[in-house]
């Protein structure tokens, strides 16, 4: 099978399309065979040796996967060949095949495309743990979203709306609002040509926000802290910006506010049961039609680190996908 494997730690451009050898099927797994995977942000830090895990090389990155079913392992009797699957790996998705533990496992939707599959289980995953276990959101409040056309952060404006917060959209562009509005924001910060501390001020009366989404961190974080409403939270997702920020320990006692971490792997490890709560509450979502992976930008396989590129440069709005099949 072919995939896209990493021997060495680098940038998208070190990863080199082999063919690999299959692997075998053990007790409680399936093989899969991949017809999309998901571009996500760890998967550039996991080839550069900065992500927490580090897997032993060589190895393809890829956290999840949309596909099907072709071949069982001992004792498993809760799916069949053919079925169609979303797959949650850790690493291995930019293959044309992976072998993955049935607990690791997802039953696709009827109406979910195999790219929307590969497009959901970490940024719908993550934001919806984000909102709410860690953010404990309550219809009505304020919801600011960092980064909000990005792919975490569009689906914590589609969900947060959906719980019933009024959306701000921090955005770098225009035409990124527009996006955003489309799926449920209906303020909008443009952190290029406004300070974003004033201008949620001005959104929310002075009060600030109850709730920020930050998976940006540094300058952005910075200007967060000072636009919280008292007694708000502030979820500390990621840090696209490169800078890992700190937190002046006043603000935090002046604004009586919350700074909560929001590790999501870890907590589906250790929660599983509430993971697929989660997850179930979302696909009937799904099925009914109100929520929908945006996806932006398509690559085959032989092309994932222009996928991935495309992710870093901040192109792309939503979710990338690579089209294995």
């Amino acid at each position: 099978m072919r995939a896209m494997i990493s021997d060495k730690p680098g940038a998208p451009e070190s990863l080199e399309l082999r063919d690999m050898p299959s692997k075998p099927v053990g007790k409680g797994e399936v093989r899969v065979a991949v017809h999309a995977a998901g571009v996500n942000f760890p998967d550039t830090l996991i080839i550069a040796d900065k992500y927490q895990f580090k897997p032993p090389r060589p190895f393809s990155p890829g956290h999840e996967v949309g596909g099907v079913v072709t071949e069982l392992g001992e004792g498993v009797s809760d799916y069949a060949v053919g079925d169609r699957v979303i797959g949650m790996i850790g690493h291995g998705g930019y293959a044309e095949e992976v072998v993955i533990p049935t607990a690791n496992l997802l039953p696709m939707p009827a109406n979910m495309s195999f790219e929307e599959g590969a497009a959901f289980t970490m940024t719908y995953g993550t934001s919806y743990y984000a909102l709410k276990q860690r953010g404990d959101l309550r219809p009505g409040e304020t919801l600011l979203v960092l980064g909000a056309a990005g792919g975490v952060g569009l689906t914590a404006v589609e969900l947060g709306a959906l719980m019933g917060a009024k959306v701000i959209a921090a955005v770098g562009s225009d035409e990124k609002m527009e996006i955003c509005r489309k799926y449920g924001a209906t303020m909008f910060v443009n952190y290029t040509k406004e300070k974003m501390r004033d201008k949620v001020k001005d959104l929310t009366d002075g009060k600030g926000a109850d709730v920020i989404y930050d998976a940006v961190g540094g300058d952005a974080f910075d200007e967060s802290i000072r636009c919280i409403n008292w007694l708000g939270r502030l979820l500390v997702i990621g840090f696209a910006s490169g800078r890992i920020p700190s937190l002046p320990a006043n603000l935090a006692l002046l604004k009586s506010c919350d700074v909560r971490g929001v590790f999501y792997g870890a907590w589906r490890a250790r929660e599983p049961k509430g993971a697929l709560q989660n997850f179930s509450e979302m696909f009937d979502w799904v099925r009914q039609g109100k929520i929908k992976p945006h996806i932006s930008m398509t690559f085959p396989l032989e092309k994932a680190a222009d996928a991935m590129n495309a992710l870093l440069s901040r192109k792309a709005t939503g979710k990338v996908v690579i089209k294995v099949r």
